[in-house]
């Protein structure tokens, strides 16, 4: 069934979305008796919950987005110089390449306790761990400006990891928490635009600041201004966070939101939750076709230095130009793909569109690479950012959309965590195809997974049941057949 005629099909019998809203919250709750007691039925004469757009959202989302962007930045800012790093720490290629990669793997494991944490103790505290540990990182990056120090650099680079864990799988739950249903998919894509920016500029920003000098005392002038910059934003955005982060508005912000509410801590299962989220066969599905495209796109980030380095000599910058190139491109695919949502609600044809266009993107850019010519890489690598980089934000609104009532951080959590081991696996083995058969080959490796990734998105069943949950409680208001239920009290942009 195509998702307009689905969503078609919910204002035509609202009483079929009722009952599947109902299942849909008793599940969560745990217990059908004591959800029926402890939360407002939906018997077509409750009264519907006031809502209201605070304005304070945007600057939520903007923080947000701002310690994302410190974050992310330093994902990077190892690799895109990695030839620089390896002659400063006397280490080689692989080792380098772990600077990036211990993000993927930090993830992986710690991803569940942070996301039942997050469902536990709420946005703030989530924020807090994550300012706080990215701070920390980056202070002991400062410290570590020494050619003997290579492991005290490991070590802040691995708090930072740690951090992003808090961070990663945020936009599309700060987004429910604090946006109205017509502007969620936009705010989730300001939520990743940050992590995006913060790619951009690790790519763009290291070979200015550190040159491939031969001196190493000037190297580490040079290295040591790079990290006291990121370790002076990110210290600011600490305080930021300590004074304005707030956990959520007074007002949900949609009916979906207010009944979300009123699961009560003590009816909520973390463990029920993960378990329903993976017997939900079309969110299954979505998790490996996220991991599979966003896996693809971490391993070329990760080796892009190298592969530019291999055709263009000396082009450290250029590569790092290149590496911004594709992420600025991403970012305007994530905006126009939020927007866009927003507008149609159709999840599932764009991201199946973006999905296939993903994969054309890195069949051109394979073949363009070796040519000779860096203003053709310039532009295809541009081509396959647009589309490989814009799936980030559709990934995690479809998989809220596929598992409402559930957390959205478990969602984005289990997205994100298919991410960072398919990351990893592709790395290692794209790293190891260019070392033994060149570039080509190695792109070629990543262009079968995209092609499996875009079968297996057409294979996705669409069911919005986020979308759903907000036709009802339309289908509920003063103009439906019940007539007896109070308009709901919507305010939009009211004060702080």
């Amino acid at each position: 069934m195509g998702e307009k005629q689905s969503l078609g099909d919910g204002k035509l019998n609202g009483e079929q979305i009722k009952t599947d809203l109902e299942d849909h919250v008793k599940l969560e709750a745990g217990e059908a008796a004591q959800c029926a007691s402890d939360q407002a039925p939906l018997d077509g004469q409750e009264t519907l919950q006031p809502t209201r757009l605070y304005k304070r959202r945007w600057m939520i989302v903007l923080l947000f987005s701002s310690y994302s962007l410190c974050n992310s930045f330093q994902w990077i800012q190892y690799g895109i110089i990695g030839n620089i790093f390896m002659k400063f720490y006397n280490v080689d290629a692989f080792t380098i390449d772990w600077m990036s990669m211990i993000y993927m793997l930090t993830y992986i494991p710690l991803i569940f306790p942070v996301t039942w944490l997050l469902d536990k103790k709420g946005l703030r505290v989530i924020a807090l761990v994550a300012t706080a540990l990215n701070c920390a990182g980056t202070w002991i990056k400062v410290a570590s400006v020494r050619p003997n120090l290579f492991a005290v650099t490991f070590l802040g680079q691995f708090c930072c990891s740690f951090a992003q864990v808090f961070i990663l799988g945020m936009p599309s739950r700060i987004a429910s928490v604090w946006f109205g249903s017509e502007e969620v998919s936009t705010a989730c894509s300001i939520g990743v635009f940050g992590n995006q920016l913060g790619i951009a500029i690790g790519f763009l920003v290291p070979p200015i600041l550190v040159p491939n000098v031969d001196d190493m005392d000037e190297l580490a002038h040079h290295i040591s201004i790079m990290f006291y910059i990121t370790a002076g934003v990110a210290t600011f955005l600490f305080i930021l966070v300590v004074f304005v982060f707030q956990e959520h508005p007074k007002l949900p912000p949609t009916q979906a939101q207010a009944r979300a509410r009123v699961i009560s801590p003590e009816q909520y299962s973390y463990t029920a939750s993960i378990l329903r989220l993976l017997r939900n066969k079309p969110f299954i599905l979505l998790i490996i076709t996220y991991g599979l495209n966003v896996g693809c796109f971490y391993a070329v980030g990760t080796l892009l230095n190298r592969m530019i380095i291999m055709h263009y000599p000396g082009e450290e910058v250029n590569a790092g130009r290149i590496g911004l190139t594709i992420v600025i491109a991403g970012m305007v695919g994530s905006l126009i793909c939020g927007i866009w949502l927003d507008k149609t609600k159709t999840y599932k044809q764009t991201t199946l569109a973006v999905y296939f266009m993903s994969l054309v993107g890195m069949i051109v850019y394979a073949a363009t690479l070796s040519l000779g010519h860096l203003w053709v890489v310039f532009i295809t690598a541009g081509s396959l950012g647009f589309f490989m980089t814009g799936y980030l934000p559709l990934g995690f609104e479809y998989a809220v959309e596929l598992t409402y009532p559930e957390s959205e951080g478990t969602s984005s959590g289990l997205l994100n965590c298919s991410a960072q081991v398919f990351g990893i696996i592709f790395t290692i083995c794209q790293g190891k195809i260019i070392d033994h058969f060149g570039t080509l080959a190695g792109n070629i490796f990543l262009c079968v997974f995209l092609l499996i990734g875009t079968i297996m998105t057409g294979l996705i069943r669409s069911d919005l049941r986020r979308q759903n949950a907000n036709l009802l409680a339309k289908a509920e208001g003063p103009d439906s057949p019940n007539g007896s239920l109070p308009v709901t009290s919507i305010i939009s942009e009211s004060k702080f």
